[in-house]
């Protein structure tokens, strides 16, 4: 989650003047908040986060302390293969999250024999993501979600609408269990390089080769 900063400029003789911040990540909002505090020019700063909720100082040391140890600031890739003389779907997906002071790297894939398409696949490969972050106990997040199906995207957003009842299907079930898990989802389509490792993911899963792993980046 990300928050933005807003606070009165106190200086004598003229009325305070409101300033804002761009958005910042936790840590750095709150010591640029600290800072401000300790200037004695700053009344009433609050702490904005991409929802809308206004925290106090105060409240925004104790939220930290809270939200540190869990799963956050989420970027996901997502992709789905498809193997048309096997009628098998190859599903891929990258978790990038924090956790305490450092910086993780999921990836896992797996292997769906109940598809009909290749869109079909995509729309799979997401739901396994969120199975994923449900299973890392992820809740009430925002979260980045990418992938190089514009069209998954798009239909998610509401900007394109999908006719097909089997996509409507897996369109129902994603957005059921991103209301489940309290995520509020920012949808950026990217294009194939950006996306490949996830692609790779889905690929090898169809050769059967499973991965599930985590390790830290710097």
């Amino acid at each position: 989650m990300k928050y933005k900063l807003e606070w009165e400029y106190k200086a004598k003789g003229i009325d305070p003047i409101l300033f804002s911040s761009d958005f910042l990540d936790g840590e750095h909002a709150l010591h640029a908040g600290e800072e401000l505090e300790k200037s004695g020019r700053a009344g009433e700063i609050s702490f904005i986060d991409e929802i809308g909720t206004s925290w106090t100082l105060k409240e925004m040391r104790k939220l930290l302390q809270e939200v540190e140890e869990e799963p956050h600031d989420l970027t996901v890739f997502f992709d789905g293969g498809f193997d048309n003389f096997n009628h098998k779907a190859g599903l891929g997906t990258i978790i990038y999250f924090k956790q305490g002071k450092k910086k993780y790297r999921l990836r896992a894939n797996e292997v769906f024999d109940e598809l009909e398409t290749n869109n079909e696949a995509e729309y799979a490969a997401l739901y396994f993501a969120l199975t994923i972050l449900e299973e890392m106990g992820v809740r009430n997040m925002t979260c980045d979600i990418k992938g190089d199906s514009q069209v998954v995207l798009k239909q998610l957003e509401g900007e394109w609408p999908c006719y097909e009842e089997t996509l409507n299907r897996w369109l129902d079930r994603i957005e059921n269990k991103i209301k489940e898990l309290g995520l509020y989802p920012k949808y950026n389509p990217v294009g194939r390089k950006e996306n490949k490792e996830a692609d790779k993911l889905a690929t090898q899963a169809l050769q059967g080769k499973m991965i599930n792993s985590k390790m830290q980046i710097l």
